[in-house]
């Protein structure tokens, strides 16, 4: 049987009445999410489809998306969750590698201009109000099975869908228990879209405890003023999002603990939380937990965790990601040791969270995961510094260390040293290319704090080179400073670097 249904069922059992969901005035039971989820269970069961074989789940962050994706586990086969804002081209890759044997599809989207089987949103609503919701059991997703396989964005060719297990699952939902304490009164903030893992922070280890999940849907977040209302007259006490997202919502009034006093609980996960942003929290939210951590989708969404507060502030300028869950394995792979006894390297991990690969791409898998005496370590292809007590830094992606006049140089570090000026309130540093693929140029694109956005940029610039002087080698200081009202940012609420390296060398 699968541990992660068997305790949302005995949620179910225990409190039937319990708001499970809610996303401004639609609220749905656990009652709901049983009963659908097992008509849609026995809808996928009458379908004979091939054993286990995927299922795409089309849609947005309404509740009949949960009550498909339990449906799916119940039936017997792992799903793939595709946000409707997609470009229609991906629902077509995807398609052609993960060969699901069915689309549910909870969108107004009629064709997609793929050969498999489409389940209409009419059909979908037929099978959820039936009297029908007997399923065998037996045949449910078992501990070692695919749960769910989240495809990568594919911004570099073919997306690749990793996939993860009920046990991978069921490990991060334990650790989640452990650290971050949710229970029946926990209220969490829903934000992330379901195709982006930071989602499932919110609703396996939510749905297990008989919490409720509070949705800022895309509509909600693409409006200014509905974003504003949402999250000040908001009843959740738990928040989770990428940084990027809470920056954006410190522009609003209200948003501090004198107007939110039950919002005791931030949990930041999916890019670098950084010194700034934690500040302006703790001014905010004073008596506030703030929990930094760090995980690759191939490790099953979070794999360290640590609790910030004014002390660690006050000890470090670039935060700490945290300490590994103890049941992990890890390697500093190519490291470099410093004068402090620090490690610095590509950070390689195993456990019982790592995934087992992406589908149907052995060609990738072999190439990110290794097996080192007996144990499958992945690559994440993140740097890291480690602390002589394990304590982990986050030192900037492989992929987007650059090398500029001999110099190897970590962008995100670039854009950590930025971040402590008393200017800046975001920036975001790309390489400028020549005619011969090499980086000539640096340029920075920065969002100014409200006070500095009326001074003069000649001036700014200059005083923000002079303090970068003081504090960092020259090779390191932008060659180019564009001051900028907004960062771009993607569907899963991070900095899109790769958009702006795109702009910057069309």
């Amino acid at each position: 049987m699968n541990s992660i249904i068997e305790k949302i069922t005995d949620v179910i059992a225990e409190s039937p009445d319990k708001i499970c969901y809610k996303n401004g005035s639609v609220t749905e039971t656990y009652r709901d999410l049983g009963q659908k989820s097992d008509r849609i269970a026995n809808f996928l069961q009458d379908k004979f489809l091939p054993e286990k074989s995927p299922i795409v789940i089309y849609g947005g962050q309404q509740f009949e998306m949960l009550v498909m994706f339990l449906g799916a586990i119940k039936s017997g086969h792992p799903y793939i969750p595709v946000d409707d804002g997609s470009d229609p081209q991906r629902i077509i890759q995807i398609n052609s590698v993960a060969k699901p044997s069915l689309v549910l599809n909870w969108s107004d989207v009629e064709d997609f201009g793929i050969e498999t089987p489409v389940i209409s949103k009419l059909e979908l609503i037929e099978a959820m109000n039936s009297d029908k919701n007997i399923y065998d059991t037996a045949k449910s997703i078992g501990p070692d099975d695919d749960f769910y396989i989240i495809f990568t964005s594919g911004t570099t060719g073919t997306p690749k869908g990793v996939q993860i297990s009920t046990n991978n699952l069921t490990d991060f939902v334990n650790w989640v228990d452990s650290k971050f304490d949710y229970s029946a009164d926990t209220n969490l903030m829903l934000q992330a879209p379901f195709s982006f893992d930071l989602s499932v922070f919110d609703i396996y280890p939510g749905l297990t405890n008989g919490a409720t999940l509070t949705v800022v849907d895309k509509n909600t977040t693409k409006n200014f003023g509905k974003l504003q209302e949402a999250i000040t007259n908001s009843e959740f006490n738990t928040w989770i999002s990428t940084p990027s997202f809470f920056e954006m919502c410190l522009l609003f009034r209200g948003f501090d603990s004198v107007n939110l006093p039950q919002l005791n609980k931030f949990i930041f996960c999916g890019e670098e939380l950084t010194h700034a942003t934690a500040t302006k929290l703790l001014k905010k939210f004073p008596k506030a937990q703030l929990y930094n951590t760090y995980g690759p989708t191939e490790n099953t969404v979070a794999i360290t965790s640590i609790l910030i507060d004014h002390d660690m502030l006050t000890k470090y300028d670039r935060l700490p990601i945290g300490y590994l869950k103890s049941n992990m394995n890890h390697i500093i792979y190519n490291f470099e040791k410093g004068d402090d006894g620090y490690l610095t390297g590509e950070l390689m991990v195993s456990g019982p969270d790592v995934s087992k690969g992406y589908l149907n791409n052995q060609v990738q898998t072999e190439k990110a995961f290794e097996i080192i005496n007996g144990e499958t370590f992945y690559h994440t292809g993140d740097m890291v510094s480690e602390a002589p007590d394990g304590l982990l830094f986050y030192k900037g992606r492989t992929d987007f260390q650059i090398k500029m006049h001999g110099y190897r140089i970590e962008l995100e570090e670039v854009d950590s040293m930025l971040g402590n000026l008393d200017q800046v309130k975001q920036s975001c540093t790309v390489p400028l290319y020549n005619n011969k693929k090499q980086v000539s140029k640096m340029i920075a694109h920065i969002v100014l704090e409200d006070q500095f956005k009326t001074v003069d940029e000649l001036e700014l610039n200059s005083q923000i080179k002079d303090e970068l002087k003081t504090t960092t080698m020259d090779y390191m200081i932008p060659n180019i400073l564009k001051f900028v009202e907004q960062l771009p940012i993607s569907k899963n609420g991070k900095i899109d670097r790769k958009a702006l390296i795109g702009e910057i060398n069309a």
